[in-house]
């Protein structure tokens, strides 16, 4: 009853009454984040070795479903922020996504459980029969997958704004929970990554599957337990609309009205409601034909309150803006998003070559299992970001002025340029990898692949701590840059976005896998890419990552100079000017 009451209340809009329970109800939310992101990371992280070595795939088949798995997960954010935000809200959108998510996982646990979930065994000699999966092995794989991408594409766009509900923004106490609250979940996403990275792939690679895919299905049954266990304490924000909804009305006004004239900026209609929420914009001279849908004609009938009595026929100056600002974000989107084109990379193929590579450590029998290795990449961002904010933001800050020492897009093409010079780096590594291997002795073979290179598998490392502190660049930046210039009610919206290319970046990846395969497949050397590393020239496939990310960090350079911050009217004397997020030019 308590929970229907607060429903209501949030509901009529008199926030007077609504019962914000703040850091009461975070052990709830924390702990269900922390087991749930252990949960799906764990079903995950190991996913590319699991398809390679149980369900007998090449590794450019399984680093394609990995690719086309993560894209399609990430895709489906866009759609989950549509209908969390338009039907059902943020906690029934977790609910059902959480429970989506744990079925995926015991799903996912029986393909290993079960014998006839999955291909017999291969023979370890050379040259021996390996059979594939099934069809219907394949569609029961794919089955759990779906419910694992129904489940993450639930829970990524909602979480992080379902525990900022918890606190009135409105008070200083408040605002300080939220911010709180966002590093104790960077911290509890980066925290599940490297438990998941080390003790969870451990146990598969070198225990059982069983065990280790079982180990996700508890862990996401516990976060669902925790998060229930809650559910009268949380302040339970009602669907308020998609902001999909505006962005598509001024489009479709604009194409009404494309015959009239343009009008000045004192002529435009520009009705702004009394409960509004979104910061007021000042017009802006880019996309100058959609003010056209402002234009208030004798046609254009008003309510008594001012407000357009067809929301169809007549949009609002401040709602032509806001969708300026979306469409003005997408080439930066598009550019910025291709940072993971290079990223994708070193978590599916710098797998493939660390098993292909030294792994003792130390003098011990002691190995690193392959996909451990991701972990150095996850270290690399979270080292690197205290560092940037302790240091080098206060040192910029002297010389540039600006409270974040750099601008976000800034940010985010310093992490472009490293990402370049990282898969420069993997392709060198790899080059001496592969030399090693064919000239020195090596430590024996992998099953079904080849010779593994005496090389120390920890050369990988330096191309990973790159990589980390370009994600801590551009990727951070990328969140920070959306949350800051979309409108205030857009924010589940652009956190989907950020996804969205992670998405984009994943199937790009998916097709240039396959489009290098293919091609070199009838060059006189063989596949840039075959089973054996050592046949192949995996290093020309990271030069040709770092060729197509070099001209498209001169192209985020141009939209990047192109682009205008968000131009704020500043109502309150005591606001800071100085902020980045009223800054109108980018570089």
């Amino acid at each position: 009853m308590e929970a229907e009451k607060i429903d209501k209340n949030i509901t009529e809009g008199d926030e007077s009454k609504i019962i914000y329970r703040g850091w009461k109800v975070m052990p709830f939310i924390i702990g269900n984040e922390t087991f749930e992101k252990l949960g799906i990371v764990g079903s995950s992280s190991n996913l590319v070795v699991y398809l390679t070595t149980v369900f007998n795939m090449e590794n450019i088949t399984a680093a394609k479903v990995v690719n086309i798995y993560g894209g399609t997960s990430n895709f489906g954010t866009i759609i989950a922020a549509f209908i969390c935000d338009s039907y059902f809200g943020r906690y029934k959108t977790l609910s059902f996504a959480m429970i989506a998510c744990f079925l995926g996982s015991v799903a996912m646990d029986l393909t290993a459980v079960i014998h006839k979930l999955h291909p017999d065994k291969c023979a370890k000699e050379t040259g021996s029969v390996c059979n594939g999966p099934s069809i219907g092995q394949i569609m029961f794989l794919a089955g759990a997958m779906v419910l694992l991408v129904i489940g993450a594409g639930g829970i990524r766009p909602c979480n992080l704004p379902f525990g900022a509900d918890q606190f009135d923004p409105k008070t200083k106490e408040g605002k300080q929970g939220i911010d709180s609250f966002f590093n104790w979940y960077f911290f509890t996403f980066t925290f599940a990554q490297m438990v998941s990275l080390t003790l969870i792939v451990y146990v598969q690679s070198n225990m059982s599957w069983n065990i280790g895919l079982a180990l996700p299905a508890i862990l996401m049954l516990l976060g669902c337990i925790i998060f229930f266990a809650g559910s009268k304490l949380y302040v339970k924000v009602k669907p308020s609309g998609s902001p999909i909804h505006s962005i598509t009305r001024v489009i479709v006004v604009a194409f009404k009205k494309r015959r009239l004239n343009t009008v000045g900026t004192n002529e435009l209609y520009n009705y702004i409601a009394k409960d509004y929420k979104n910061s007021t914009l000042s017009h802006s001279e880019q996309f100058r034909f959609l003010d056209k849908s402002a234009i208030q004609t004798q046609d254009d009938k008003l309510n008594k309150d001012g407000s357009p009595a067809n929301p169809w026929k007549l949009c609002s100056m401040q709602q032509v803006e806001e969708v300026k600002y979306v469409i003005r974000v997408l080439p930066v989107w598009l550019s910025a998003a291709l940072f993971y084109l290079a990223y994708i990379q070193q978590t599916t193929y710098t797998v493939f070559q660390s098993l292909q590579s030294d792994r003792r450590l130390g003098s011990g029998s002691f190995k690193i299992p392959g996909a451990t290795y991701t972990v150095f990449l996850m270290l690399g961002m979270t080292i690197f970001i205290p560092i940037y904010d302790r240091v080098l933001v206060p040192f910029l800050r002297k010389y540039t002025g600006r409270g974040g020492g750099i601008t976000q897009l800034q940010r985010v093409g310093a992490g472009i340029f490293i990402c370049i010079i990282s898969m420069m780096v993997s392709a060198t590594v790899e080059h001496y990898r592969r030399k090693v291997a064919l000239t020195r002795p090596t430590l024996g073979f992998v099953p079904r692949k080849g010779a593994i290179s005496s090389m120390s598998g920890m050369w990988l490392v330096p191309q990973l701590v790159l990589m980390g502190i370009g994600d801590a660049l551009a990727g951070v930046g990328q969140m920070e840059f959306y949350y800051k210039q979309f409108p205030e009610n857009m924010r589940s919206f652009a956190g989907s976005l950020y996804y969205c290319g992670i998405g984009l970046a994943s199937y790009l990846s998916t097709f240039l896998l396959s489009a290098v395969h293919d091609t070199t497949e009838g060059f006189s050397r063989g596949s840039w890419l075959p089973e054996d590393l050592n046949k192949g020239r995996l290093e020309y496939f990271y030069f040709l990552v770092a060729g197509i990310m070099t001209p498209n960090f001169a192209y985020f350079l141009l939209v990047s100079h192109w682009y205008r911050y968000k131009d704020v009217v500043i109502k309150d004397k005591d606001m800071d000017k100085s902020s980045d997020e009223f800054d109108k030019v980018s570089v």
